[in-house]
């Protein structure tokens, strides 16, 4: 899995729209430490349960090998699905007019969520195989019509929710 400037051109436009957003409510937060500790918790499950995933998935990657490199480039990739994270929690945020709208998760709002991470994660998958920058192994459960891979769309699909629930609940022991 070698790094390319392929790997880094979604990122980088996640990272800068994620900044924009992160001012953009910054301004508006009425009490900023909640703001920024929301984010962090936000920021530190996305990126483990990400890593987690990442290293799950390993086998089902043509050359992948549970080695140093390997898992540092999970780590990498993590830090991307945890910029889409944010993008995903900033993004609905600006639809819901409120930064904290996870709080109310209803069923509907559950299924836009899946459905932007699982085509997010479709046109990813897409783009990433088209390019080379990784091939599935004969292991990975593919989608038929879109030949994205099963777990990856899966990854983007639950994950977010997983997060998103647990962020208000753990946010609220802590305080």
């Amino acid at each position: 899995m070698p790094l390319n400037v392929n790997l880094f051109i979604t990122p980088l436009i996640v990272l800068l729209l994620v900044l924009w957003c992160y001012f953009y409510f910054r301004k508006r937060a009425k009490d900023i430490g909640i703001y920024h500790r929301y984010l962090a918790l936000t920021g530190a499950l996305a990126f483990f349960l990400n890593w987690e995933w990442e290293l799950a998935q390993g086998f089902l990657y043509q050359g992948f090998e549970y080695d140093l490199e390997h898992i540092l480039v999970c780590g990498l990739a993590s830090v991307a699905d945890m910029l889409m994270v944010y993008l995903l929690l900033f993004g609905f945020g600006l639809i819901y007019r409120d930064f904290f709208w996870i709080r109310n998760l209803s069923e509907l709002r559950i299924f836009w969520l899946m459905l932007t991470g699982s085509i997010g994660a479709i046109l990813s998958e897409w783009r990433h195989t088209w390019y080379g920058n990784w091939s599935y192994a004969d292991t990975m459960p593919v989608f038929p019509v879109v030949e994205a891979g099963l777990s990856p769309v899966l990854q983007f699909t639950l994950l977010p929710v997983i997060i998103f629930g647990m962020v208000p609940k753990i946010f609220n022991n802590l305080i």
